[in-house]
């Protein structure tokens, strides 16, 4: 069984959308998405600089972009699931046939700067928690007034909440934790700080017409699938202003069965995470299209397999 995973805001570097608009028509779908969001996807993924896509606004339709071109590289594929974390949440609807690829990058587009104008609000941030036993490191977050924004699972935590607060367990780790690591996002992403981003959403997501998911539709609200395009949209809404559980997202992926996982560019985060809390499921991300061979020959693979397992 197949799992095709998205990754949430952070994933993106400086460049890293520039080898794939080198592909076949990748550039006039690129230009296209642009002019239906007014945004130049192309200059940010190929020529901004870090701080300039540490913006929320930007980040997240490049990343959302960047997710679907890459999936479409792959070629005529239906994995058996879909996932996203966080952000990836909303191409993994377009994976599943939720939204077309142009009703998500509109989306993507006003949940970025809604959740930009909430962050400028109060100065906030998140940082991961490496390390340490999940109870007790959520009791001590608890305690310093963060919230545990993103529970990722293998280890690893994530705080949000004000500077003050970030700082504050910077010098006050929870038992256990090994490390605390800033993130380079640009709120408080997952916690009361965005709840004015949510009103936005709903406002815009009362215009989409979701239709039901094609394949499994995996939730980061609790990991459960869910079976209705109006429901994976109402998801989209909250999720804005509660954790992500990714924990339990994989929790489900070993319940389904999952033997393969291809996280989509820019790829690593969740492949990270899945040969720590996956062992034994195969793993492959794509960062650059030199990845696509690799990642074509895994699916096979896992076609393959399927095939002779219906067989017999």
């Amino acid at each position: 069984m197949l799992v095709l995973v998205a990754p949430g805001q952070g994933a993106q570097t400086p460049g890293f959308l520039t080898p794939w608009l080198d592909l076949p028509g990748a550039a006039d779908r690129v230009a296209a998405w642009s002019d239906a969001i007014g945004l130049d996807l192309a200059h940010y993924g190929t020529q901004a600089d870090a701080d300039a896509i540490r913006d929320t606004a930007v980040a997240q339709p490049l990343l959302v972009a960047a997710g679907i071109l890459s999936a479409a590289a792959l070629g005529d594929i239906t994995p058996d699931a879909v996932a996203g974390h966080s952000v990836g949440e909303i191409t993994a609807a377009a994976f599943a046939g939720v939204l077309d690829d142009t009703a998500a990058l509109q989306l993507v587009r006003k949940r970025g700067l809604a959740m930009a104008d909430a962050a400028a609000v109060t100065k906030t941030g998140m940082s991961a928690l490496l390390g340490g036993d999940p109870e007790v490191t959520v009791a001590h977050l608890e305690k310093l007034g963060l919230t545990p924004a993103n529970v990722n699972g293998a280890g690893q935590i994530v705080a949000a909440g004000t500077l003050e607060e970030l700082a504050a367990l910077e010098a006050d780790k929870p038992e256990g934790v090994r490390r605390v690591v800033p993130l380079t996002v640009a709120g408080a992403f997952h916690t009361r700080h965005m709840a004015p981003a949510v009103a936005k959403l709903d406002e815009a997501a009362q215009a989409l017409m979701p239709a039901d998911p094609t394949v499994a539709y995996v939730s980061n609200k609790d990991g459960r699938t869910v079976s209705t395009g109006a429901e994976v949209v109402s998801r989209l809404v909250g999720q804005v202003a509660n954790p992500v559980r990714w924990d339990l997202c994989m929790e489900t992926f070993k319940e389904l069965g999952v033997t393969a996982l291809v996280e989509v560019c820019p790829g690593g985060t969740l492949t990270g995470l899945a040969k720590r809390a996956l062992p034994g499921v195969k793993t492959l991300a794509l960062k650059t299209p030199d990845d696509l061979d690799a990642a074509r020959a895994l699916i096979a693979e896992h076609s393959s397999a399927a095939a002779d397992t219906q067989t017999a």
